[in-house]
């Protein structure tokens, strides 16, 4: 047999067989690819590069097997457990979705004018989110720690205050302007029912969303401000507002502000696509009913654009909270990943996500010192 840890001898070039799936990265598709790459140790024993190789395919094999079967008995037994809780909680995220609804359409119009209501709206859904991920986990390895909380938090925050504002005074105060100066009106939309009103500004936005993140995959400069939220090893509630600067910014340009929307319906379509994209991140074990995922992103399809198997995997599903999109433009793909990020599932800190645009330039200007 060919020696299995790192610590012992084997011929020059011989290989050292990955460990299998901790229970911690368990419960999802694992294809071999996201298995940690051998790796090249100095050695002197008597055992052939060939012959190690051979034994490694054949640990890597055995080893998916029996996590397979493993991951399969785990989830038989969860959703065993107890049949009729796993379908309440499946129904939790149009549930969320029509609560939300039901607040923006049957509030006083104080209410719906007062600061407060929007963003009370907003955190009251990321904090029944998060709780929920303590209650019905999905996946272990995406369990939350205060690290990585502080860093949600931080910018949660961010995107609210800062880029919330930007986007105000940048984008959507022009915009209204020039709805003003050039006389564009869309009074029809007014006059539609609430529900209407609110769909009809949630797909529009989403058709944008779709667009923008389509191209964040398909051209470089672009790519470099979406890549730091693609280094996310685990999806937790708040996920959503993780990324570098720039790419928070491009996300909340919309042409919202030229249309003719009641208020209500304008807050209405904001907070139900916002609670779309929690759930699409969180680690939360709800799989909604088949008509939710035909129009909406679930945490499967989202989970898939997340993958940590290779760059390529990642350009489908690119529907932040409307997947209908993929499905109309042919870039929907069916299935579920537990194991996400990119170039080898390297962890960046709120400084390297921010400064990831410059990393080409960097690692030049770095060669040329050397």
């Amino acid at each position: 047999m060919c020696p299995r840890g790192s610590n012992r001898s084997v011929e020059l070039g011989a290989l050292v067989a990955p460990q299998p799936p901790s229970p911690s990265e368990a419960e999802g598709p694992a294809p071999i690819a996201t298995l940690p790459a051998p790796r090249r140790i100095a050695a002197n024993g008597i055992f052939s590069a060939l012959e190690c190789r051979q034994e490694h395919e054949k640990r890597v094999d055995h080893d998916q097997r029996r996590w397979k079967r493993g991951v399969s008995r785990r989830r038989s037994d969860r959703l065993g457990r107890d049949p009729v809780q796993q379908s309440l909680v499946n129904l939790l995220p149009p549930a969320t979705l029509a609560a939300i609804l039901a607040f923006w359409g049957l509030a006083p119009a104080a209410w719906v004018e007062a600061p407060w209501s929007l963003p009370a709206v907003a955190v009251g859904t990321v904090v029944f989110v998060q709780c929920l991920e303590f209650v019905f986990e999905r996946h272990a390895g995406w369990r939350m720690n205060w690290r990585e909380f502080a860093t949600d938090l931080f910018y949660f925050g961010f995107f609210f205050f800062v880029i919330g504002w930007l986007s105000d005074t940048l984008i959507n105060s022009p915009l209204r302007e020039l709805k003003e100066a050039w006389g564009i009106g869309t009074p029809w939309l007014a006059e539609l029912p609430y529900l209407l009103q609110a769909l009809i500004a949630l797909f529009l936005f989403e058709l944008g969303q779709y667009w923008m993140h389509r191209a964040m995959h398909n051209w470089t400069p672009l790519w470099l401000t979406h890549a730091p939220h693609h280094h996310l090893t685990q999806l937790n509630a708040m996920k959503g507002y993780i990324g570098n600067p720039i790419e928070l910014f491009l996300i909340s340009i919309g042409v919202i502000a030229l249309l003719d929307i009641n208020l209500d319906a304008l807050f209405a379509s904001i907070t139900v696509g916002s609670a779309i994209a929690i759930y699409a991140h969180a680690n939360v074990r709800a799989d909604p009913p088949i008509w939710y995922g035909f129009f909406f992103t679930t945490i499967r399809n989202h989970s898939l654009h997340h993958t940590a198997t290779s760059y390529e995997d990642t350009r489908c599903n690119y529907g932040n909270s409307v997947i209908f999109w993929d499905r109309l433009f042919g870039t929907y793909k069916e299935g579920e990943s537990a194991i996400v990020g990119q170039d080898d599932r390297k962890r960046l800190s709120i400084r390297e996500q921010w400064l990831f645009p410059l990393r080409p330039w960097l690692e030049r200007r770095k060669a040329v010192r050397d």
